[in-house]
């Protein structure tokens, strides 16, 4: 396992840029993606979290070049909709919703749908009085948004609000990111395990392949920690600088755009290297 750092003590991969190809020469890189806070700015309305041209652009490009998926909680058809990229993977729901390049559909966890239905009208009813809240009834998951709390000194009653409906359904689990709160079903998956999944599915093996994961929520921590001793981690600076396991950073999304575009010219040599 990787010893963790902050997350601005860590190299710039832009700066890096030689010893990342270094690392890896010889092999076809695997590229996992998270959308809010990594290819999108976090905004106060998720539906507001639109992608920029230049960074749909280039991974359309990049995917010519080698294997790209999409990791979000959002749900499946949501962050389809909102990337816009076809043949590509694409994982909803923290992985709990996987579409297949060729439009195959995979879910995980479907027996948790009851509970997560009831959790969900518990925490509406809960938190209706509470001003600057939405609960978000996703697939595989019920997120309470407080990003635009009107009174910051509320927001221990907001995690104890979905606390108490956390411990009324025990076949679920609490996890918590940038100003929200999740229910998700209580299996051992994350986006750690649905990356996993997919380099299986791609069969992308340590030896001719290298996944890398860029990333900026505490959720995505699941997938660095999935890559440790065999990939490579980025993680996007935010207003945290909270310890991670990733191994360089980007300063936000358009870095982010920029180091894709980097990464595809650094495939395009390789290829060109090739007797």
């Amino acid at each position: 396992m990787s010893p963790s750092s902050s997350i601005r003590s860590l190299p710039s991969a832009l700066a890096r840029q030689d010893e990342i190809a270094e690392r890896m020469a010889g092999r076809t890189p695997v590229v996992f993606l998270d959308y809010d806070g990594t290819l999108t700015p976090i905004v106060d309305d998720p539906a507001k979290a639109t992608l920029p041209p230049g960074t749909r652009d280039a991974i359309d490009h990049l995917k010519t070049r080698c294997s790209v998926a999409i990791i979000s909680g959002r749900t499946l058809d949501e962050v389809r909709e909102m990337v816009g990229v076809e043949r590509i993977h694409y994982v909803g729901s923290h992985g709990f919703e996987i579409r297949d390049p060729d439009g195959t559909l995979h879910h995980k966890g479907e027996e948790y749908l009851p509970a997560l239905a009831r959790s969900a009208e518990r925490l509406e009813r809960r938190l209706e009085d509470i001003r600057g809240t939405w609960v978000e009834r996703k697939g595989f998951a019920v997120a309470v948004h407080y990003r635009r709390l009107e009174d910051p000194e509320q927001e221990p009653l907001v995690a104890a609000a979905v606390d108490r409906t956390a411990r009324e359904e025990p076949s679920l689990r609490k996890t918590s990111g940038k100003k929200v709160h999740e229910l998700r079903p209580g299996m051992e998956w994350d986006k750690g395990k649905a990356l996993l999944w997919v380099l299986d599915v791609l069969g992308a093996d340590a030896d001719g392949h290298i996944p890398l994961y860029i990333g900026d929520d505490l959720t995505d921590e699941d997938a660095f920690r999935a890559l440790a001793d065999r990939g490579i981690g980025i993680v996007v600076e935010g207003e945290d600088d909270r310890d991670t396991v990733a191994d360089y950073s980007l300063s936000d999304p358009d870095a982010v755009r920029r180091f894709l575009e980097a990464l595809a010219a650094l495939r395009d040599d390789a290829s060109s290297d090739r007797p």
